[in-house]
C-alpha cells in the first residue's frame, strides 16, 4: 500500500499584520505628539507633507531627501536660499493676530488671512472712517490699532516690514473732497501708517500703497460686496515681498 503524501505544510497566517499595523500608527501617533511645526524648517516640513500626501495617493516614487548634498561643498546649501525665509514664523504670527482680535474677527470689524504676500490683517474701513473721509474715528477704533501695534512690534515678527494698503469700492467720489478713489484709498493708508508710527511702531518698516476698486475681495455690485471692499489692509510681509 503506498505512503499517503505528506500533507501540505499550513500556511502561515497573516493575522500579524494587523498588530504590526497597530503598532506602527502608534509609534506615529507618539512621535507626532511629540513634533512642534513651529520649529521646523518650511522646506523639511513641505516636503514631509508632500511626502505623505504621495504615499496616500499611492503615486510615491522615493528618491527625495532632506539631507544636505554634495554642492554644500561648494558653499551652495539649500539652507541658504533666500526663499527659506518665506513663511518663518508666520504661522505664529497668525495665531497672535487671531488671539488679538477674536472678538473684531466675530463681528468682523477685522478680517486676517495669509497668502503669498505675507499675514494679511484687514481693517473694514466703514468702522474706521467715516464715509468719504480719511480721518480715523478714534472713539471706535484706537483700542484695535493700539492691539495692531501691540503685534507690529512683537517678537513674532520681529525683523519683518509691513504694508499698508488702502481700497474702496467703485462708487464715484466727491470731486469738491477727492478727485478720485485713488486720492481717498492713499490717504486713509497714510493715516493709519502715521497713526501707527505716533504710537511706537518703527515709521522705516512701513510702506504705503493705494489700490482704489482695483483689487476688490468681493463683488462690488451688492452692497454687502461693497462694504468689504472698502477696507485697509495691514500687510506681514513675508521675505519674498519686501
Amino acid at each position: 500500500m503506498a505512503k499517503k503524501a505528506k500533507k501540505e505544510a499550513k500556511k502561515a497566517s497573516g493575522d500579524w499584520i494587523v498588530t504590526y499595523s497597530d503598532m506602527v500608527t502608534l509609534m506615529l501617533c507618539f512621535f507626532v505628539a511629540l513634533f512642534n511645526p513651529d520649529d521646523a524648517d518650511p522646506t523639511v516640513l513641505q516636503q514631509m507633507i508632500s511626502a505623505f500626501n504621495a504615499i496616500g495617493m499611492g503615486a510615491s516614487t522615493g528618491g527625495n531627501t532632506i539631507t544636505t548634498g554634495k554642492s554644500a561643498d561648494l558653499g551652495n546649501t539649500i539652507m541658504e536660499l533666500p526663499s527659506l525665509d518665506r513663511g518663518r514664523n508666520l504661522g505664529t504670527a497668525v495665531r497672535r493676530a487671531m488671539s488679538l482680535f477674536q472678538v473684531e474677527v466675530k463681528s468682523n470689524k477685522v478680517r486676517i488671512t495669509h497668502d503669498e504676500r505675507g499675514v494679511i490683517i484687514s481693517l473694514a474701513s466703514d468702522i474706521f472712517f467715516a464715509p468719504a473721509s480719511a480721518e480715523i474715528n478714534y472713539e471706535d477704533s484706537r483700542d484695535i490699532l493700539l492691539r495692531l501695534a501691540t503685534l507690529l512690534n512683537s517678537q513674532e515678527v520681529a525683523g519683518r516690514r509691513f504694508r499698508i494698503e488702502g481700497h474702496t469700492d467703485s462708487s464715484d467720489t466727491d470731486p469738491a473732497m477727492w478727485p478720485s478713489n485713488w486720492e481717498l484709498s492713499s490717504a486713509r493708508s497714510l493715516a493709519v501708517l502715521h497713526y501707527l508710527a505716533d504710537i511706537g511702531v518703527e515709521e522705516s518698516r512701513f510702506q504705503a500703497a493705494a489700490f482704489a476698486a482695483t483689487m476688490p475681495i468681493s463683488r462690488d455690485d451688492t452692497a454687502e460686496g461693497r462694504m468689504n471692499n472698502r477696507r485697509v489692509d495691514i500687510v506681514i510681509l513675508d521675505g519674498a515681498h519686501l
